[in-house]
């Protein structure tokens, strides 16, 4: 009788240090190009782009190259793409997954209320029928190129326009 009650007392301690074991599952930490994000993040809130365009561009960074199949020891610089339905991102990546460079395109995203607003005012009555996002990241922490193409309507009359960040009109280089 004494070994049993001491063989349950002693299952019973057992069960309880198994219970105790926590597992943490789908937890994945990942490295991130922290250059990148801050870079693209520096827009005001009015100049912000829309949030596919955030989460897509956070996605690029947190890109783990090492694990990924494209990895090789051999290549100095790696050229991947990235693809949603808004937009695609071309980027750059180094040996130990930095993000030296991107080539960001979106289209038909939300328009920041800054730009919206500066085309309203410079051009009543017209309305947006087209609408592209384009950012050029570099490795040396700077943004070469951010602008938004619209393409606007007014009955049957269509114009592009071309703005920076802050709204203001890019005139088109002359040849």
């Amino acid at each position: 009788m004494k070994k049993i009650i001491i063989s349950l007392f002693l299952f019973g301690l057992t069960i309880q240090t198994f219970a105790q074991e926590i597992e943490i599952v789908g937890v994945e930490i990942q490295p991130a190009s922290y250059k990148y994000i801050d870079n693209v993040a520096k827009d005001s809130t009015e100049a912000s782009p829309a949030e596919p365009v955030k989460i897509f561009q956070q996605r690029t960074a947190i890109f783990n190259l090492e694990n990924s199949k494209y990895y090789e020891d051999d290549y100095e610089y790696y050229f991947l793409s990235f693809y949603i339905p808004e937009g695609k991102i071309l980027a750059s990546y180094d040996t130990e997954g930095d993000v030296l460079r991107t080539v960001e395109k979106f289209k038909n995203t939300e328009i920041p209320p800054i730009i919206a607003k500066a085309i309203v005012q410079k051009n009543p009555g017209w309305i947006v029928s087209d609408f592209v996002y384009l950012v050029n990241h570099h490795d040396n922490g700077e943004i070469k190129r951010k602008e938004y193409k619209l393409l606007l309507e007014k009955g049957s009359l269509r114009k592009r326009v071309r703005t920076d960040e802050n709204g203001n009109v890019i005139k088109p280089k002359a040849f």
